[in-house]
């Protein structure tokens, strides 16, 4: 159990460097089965590591003995272990997904999706903010080769504008971390939140610039406005499994906006505390509003889904910027919904569009689609789901959100903004069913069916929404503890410092 902290990092890893190699670099069959179960195992490990996280506490794992400032330590704590979790469930469906054909697009598909993996699950580990880089270049350079999966002009396009950002963001990472490293003389998140209390003012003000240039950037990832412009079209054009595990791409910069902005600035950074508040708190509201507009103005249903993702995202980084434990909490609750119900509603708009021959997913009339039922039905799940109808995890996700903002006068602001925004969401998925459904011209086509494969994935990610309401009690325990830990600052910083040798022995 030693070295369970690094399992999620390494299994893909090795899977990836495996479906390179002989005897499955060639043989599809090979490759969907070693992939399938290195996700099986995934999900397990990543179960068991939260569950060690919840009853054990915080794991830590110190890679070659190298103690901080220097050494590379990665930190398996509820927060991080709840979305390694989310992260390997959400990758278990889409990869399902992906293996009744949607992987022969083009080459290496599976070992990029291993990557990708990696990339997230190492984001959301790592106790220092320089491998947290590393990290986030591991799957970017994963996501830009995933992205043109299959090919196509529309692709190739968003990919261009896509790899532009996120170079540019890269190198606003590592100018932020420079200044940050020049002045606290560490990259360690818990000896970074120990140092900037004691500066001051030139020193403070210069740490001030490399805290406002990590927020510029992780706002560009979270999809905050007015850094959300290329989310839409990236995502809408991607293929579904691709679009799918995309949808917890947003939520690493979420999260590192929670984990860097609460612990290093937050309210015990002196002079620094909760710099990033008097903008996250305007942009994520705006963020709110401007993506609930581009839902009910999507012709799509892609893009519709992709505008969703921004809605979402606006959600959380509102949530976020309420700096408090009961909104932290309600936040992590309302990620794990968001994820799952975009990444099975980005499955399902493939589905229906190829059954819909030449519309595709566009709301229009159009032929009638070959199962109507079954997409009928995991249609209104979805869409109840993410509308916040119950008796469906959004509706849970939705209240507690609300209730954080109850006690403060943020209401004001924030419940009409998530109200309107679910009317919104209401009207236009409902105008999108009624069309997709209702609105046919011809008879139905019998090419294209939904594989058994397609059913699972899908399946498995819809699941989740009762499934959340069903152990809401636990769940709500563990993300309420989880916030609880975070705005501890001695349990997080304590918890953040090795205390014992692991993985040099």
């Amino acid at each position: 159990m030693a070295h369970l902290p690094i399992l999620p990092i390494l299994l893909p890893l090795i899977t990836g460097a495996l479906l390179l190699l002989p005897p499955f670099q060639n043989t599809m069959p090979r490759q969907r089965l070693l992939a399938l179960v290195s996700a099986f195992i995934q999900v397990i490990v990543a179960w068991t590591l939260l569950n060690t996280a919840n009853t054990e506490g915080t794991q830590l794992y110190v890679l070659g003995d190298w103690q901080p400032p220097f050494g590379i330590v990665l930190v398996a704590d509820r927060i991080s272990t709840l979305l390694v979790l989310l992260t390997t469930v959400l990758f278990a469906g889409a990869l399902l997904y992906s293996c009744a054909g949607h992987d022969k697009g083009g080459q290496y598909f599976h070992p990029l999706f291993m990557f990708q993996v990696m990339g997230v699950n190492g984001a959301f580990l790592t106790g220092d903010a320089f491998n947290l880089f590393v990290f986030f270049e591991v799957l970017l350079i994963a996501s830009y080769a995933l992205l043109i999966h299959g090919g196509g002009k529309q692709k190739t396009q968003s990919a261009l504008h896509y790899v532009i950002l996120n170079l540019v963001g890269s190198s606003l990472f590592l100018f932020g971390l420079g200044i940050l490293y020049g002045t606290l003389g560490s990259l360690n998140i818990a000896d970074m939140a120990m140092r900037i209390r004691e500066l001051e003012g030139g020193e403070a003000i210069l740490a001030k610039v490399g805290g406002l240039l990590l927020l510029l950037v992780f706002g560009l990832k979270a999809a905050l406005l007015p850094l959300h412009f290329w989310l839409p079209k990236t995502y809408s054009s991607a293929s579904a499994p691709v679009a799918a595990l995309f949808a917890i791409m947003t939520k690493v910069g979420v999260y590192s906006i929670l984990r860097i902005h609460t612990l290093i600035f937050g309210a015990e950074a002196g002079e620094l505390a909760n710099i990033a508040i008097p903008w996250l708190w305007p942009l994520g509201l705006l963020t709110l509003a401007i993506g609930s507009i581009g839902v009910i103005a999507s012709p799509g249903l892609k893009l519709m889904t992709a505008n969703l993702v921004v809605v979402s995202a606006g959600t959380l980084l509102t949530a976020i910027a309420l700096q408090s434990e009961k909104a932290t909490g309600a936040a992590l609750y309302y990620i794990l919904h968001s994820t799952l119900i975009t990444g099975a509603m980005f499955l399902l708009a493939d589905l229906i569009a190829r059954q819909r021959g030449k519309a595709e997913d566009r709301l229009v009339k159009a032929r009638a689609m070959a199962q109507p039922r079954l997409l009928g039905v995991a249609f209104v799940l979805c869409a109840l789901a993410i509308v916040g109808m119950p008796p469906l995890s959004g509706f849970v996700g939705k209240i507690l959100l609300m209730q954080a903002a109850e006690e403060t006068m943020d209401k004001i602001w924030l419940w009409p903004l998530i109200l309107i925004g679910g009317l919104l969401s209401l009207v236009a998925l409902s105008r999108a069913g009624t069309t997709i459904f209702w609105r046919t011209t011809a008879l139905a086509g019998t090419e294209e069916r939904v594989h058994p494969f397609e059913f699972a994935g899908v399946f498995i990610l819809i699941m989740a929404s009762p499934l959340m309401v069903m152990f809401g009690g636990e769940l709500t325990d563990i993300t309420s503890q989880a916030a609880r830990q975070l705005f501890d600052f001695s349990q997080s910083v304590e918890a953040l410092v090795p205390q014992t040798t692991q993985g040099g022995q």
